[in-house]
Parts: C-alpha cells; sequence; structure tokens
C-alpha cells in the first residue's frame, strides 16, 4: 500500500489539538465568570478561519456548543438581572424602584405620627382657621372683613352716646375690646392744620390753621397728607386718656372693603363723634371735600390702647404698626 503521508499529518494534527487545545482555547471561549459585564478583549478574537486546519475548526465548534448549552450557575448573563442589585426594567419585590415608591415609606409630606401612621397635610393651625375664613391671612394685610368680624358687638365703655352733629339724636357709643376701642359712626372731613391746596380758608369756612396733636417739626399736623382721625374731648361721656389713648395712638379706619391706617391727630366738639381728615377719606374712597364731602354713616374707627408714636408724620411707621396692631387685634378677640 503506498505511504499517505497526509493522512498522518491530520491525525498528529489532530492529537495534538485534542492534548492542547482544552488548555489554550477553552479559556478563551468560555463565558468570563469574574466579570459578566465586561466586553470580549481583543486578543481573544476569532483567528481566521482559512488559517486554522480543519480539525481544529470542528473541534472549537463542538467545545463552543457545548458551552453556550450549558451555562454556569456562577457566571448569570449579561443579559438578565444582576446578583448584586435589580435592573432598572424588573424591579424587585424587596426593593422597589424609585418610580414606585414603598406604600410602608411615606413620602416628607405625610409626617407620620406617634403610632407611624400618615399624618395631616401639613396647614395652619385649627385656631387659626377662622381668620383666613373671615379674610385674614397670616402673611398679608389684614382686610376690612376680618375687623369687621372682630367689631360686630359692643361691650360699651362710655357712659352715655355721641351725637354725629349738634342736629342729631346720641345713638353711638364708644365699645371696648382686648387692645382698642372703637365706635361706629359717619365722617366728617377735618381739614385743620397747615394750609394746603385743599385745606384752607376759602375751602373750609370752619378752617384753622392748629391741630391739637402736632408734628415731629414742631408744625400743626398737615391734613391733606396725614392720615389722622379726630377723638371727642374729654366729658363725662368718655374720657379717651383713660382708656389708653392719646395723640399720636395708631387706628384703624374702615369703610367698606377698604382700611386706613391713621393717628389721633386732633380733638372735636366733647359731644360728637366721627371726624378725619381729607387724607384719611381719599385713602378711603369718600369724598374729602370738607364743605360738602363724607358719609353720613357706614365708618367703623378701631383705636389700639397704649399705642401712641413719637413721629405723627411717620407714615411709614403707621402704616406697619397699623398692621402689627390690627393682626394682634384679630388674635385677641
Amino acid at each position: 500500500m503506498p505511504a499517505r503521508p497526509h493522512v498522518f499529518a491530520a491525525a498528529s494534527t489532530a492529537l495534538l489539538a485534542a492534548a492542547v487545545i482544552p488548555a489554550t482555547v477553552l479559556p478563551a471561549l468560555a463565558v468570563p465568570a469574574e466579570a459578566p459585564h465586561a466586553p470580549a478583549s481583543p486578543a481573544r478574537a476569532s483567528p481566521d478561519s482559512a488559517s486554522v486546519d480543519p480539525a481544529y475548526r470542528a473541534l472549537r465548534s463542538s467545545l463552543s456548543v457545548a458551552a453556550s448549552s450549558a451555562p454556569s450557575p456562577s457566571a448569570p448573563s449579561t443579559s438578565g438581572p444582576s446578583s448584586s442589585g435589580p435592573s432598572s426594567s424588573a424591579p424587585s419585590a424587596s426593593a422597589p424602584s424609585a418610580s414606585a415608591p414603598s406604600p410602608s415609606a411615606p413620602s416628607a409630606a405625610a409626617p407620620l405620627d406617634r403610632h407611624g401612621a400618615p399624618g395631616p397635610a401639613a396647614g395652619p393651625p385649627a385656631g387659626r382657621e377662622s381668620f383666613r375664613h373671615d379674610g385674614f391671612p397670616e402673611d398679608g394685610p389684614v382686610t376690612a372683613s376680618a375687623l369687621l368680624a372682630r367689631a360686630g358687638g359692643c361691650d360699651q365703655i362710655s357712659n352715655g352716646q355721641y351725637r354725629t352733629r349738634e342736629s342729631t339724636a346720641a345713638t353711638i357709643p364708644v365699645c371696648d375690646a382686648k387692645g382698642a376701642v372703637f365706635w361706629k359712626a359717619d365722617m366728617d372731613i377735618d381739614c385743620d392744620g397747615q394750609t394746603t391746596a385743599h385745606c384752607n380758608s376759602a375751602a373750609d369756612p370752619y378752617y384753622q390753621d392748629s391741630t391739637a396733636y402736632l408734628q415731629s417739626d414742631g408744625r400743626a399736623l398737615n391734613p391733606e397728607e396725614l392720615p389722622y382721625i379726630v377723638v371727642p374731648l374729654s366729658s363725662s361721656i368718655w374720657n379717651f386718656r383713660s382708656s389708653g389713648i392719646r395723640g399720636g395712638s395708631v387706628a384703624a379706619v374702615i369703610h367698606r372693603d377698604k382700611v386706613e391706617y391713621a393717628v389721633v391727630g386732633d380733638t372735636g366738639p366733647p359731644g360728637i363723634i366721627g371726624e378725619a381728615s381729607y387724607a384719611t377719606a381719599r385713602a378711603l374712597g369718600i369724598a374729602p371735600d370738607p364743605s360738602g364731602g363724607g358719609v353720613p354713616s357706614g365708618v367703623t374707627y378701631i383705636v389700639f390702647k397704649d399705642s401712641e408714636l413719637s413721629r405723627l408724620d411717620d407714615q411709614e411707621t403707621i402704616a406697619r404698626r397699623g398692621d402689627e396692631l390690627a393682626k394682634q387685634f384679630l388674635r385677641d378677640n
């Protein structure tokens, strides 16, 4: 039989591959267990099939099929969930995803009570709800409706009642409250004080160039610029000083839906009540003309006890203190 050297060479190659390949090629074909998410190394890329012996290729193919059909339990597939935690697309039952909060862990917006249950939503204390219902926002200005609600009844402090004019009956009492006194009357226009374009002897036949209380520079008050009210001179009906009212005391004057803060700036006849400066009337939307202006009723005057200011003409301080005192009045009454 003629010798067949090529058959012997092929058999030798197969035997060598069977002995060497498992130790050298198999690690390259297996899925690396220590780095399941690492990409394949370029050094282990498949060799060109044209340069590999047929027996080598057959053996490598069989090993690859065996490796892919029998996955190792210690080397999970890169496409499945990692053993160290759930994937973003398939949340674990014991570790909910960020988009689905656990029912046992309420959000920070709902505080827990002492039993571990979600408490009520954040909001104003129950005792302050009435303030909001009648128009008192704690972070905003006091409204006319809030003040009028607190000045609904009357605990009369005056010994008698006042008239609004000489020709009218005495029907206006002065009422006491916590931190203030108040009355409900008309509004006549007081133009007394410094002479201005609208407050002078030509515009007001009863004009006087003085006021009972003075501004910081010693001059009379400016009725056209400064909001002030007039209180009746002390008498057997009522002594305003005995109620903690002085020149410069802060007052809230309410007409319809408007509130204007003013000071006690002048005094009037002992039996008549209900008068304020040109500036006060204008701010409340009342006709300020001293001859034909004013309103016959519907004005509430709330004067805060022991609230006198050292500077009667400081309008910024009047407004700020007025708002503070009005809020305190709502809390106390």
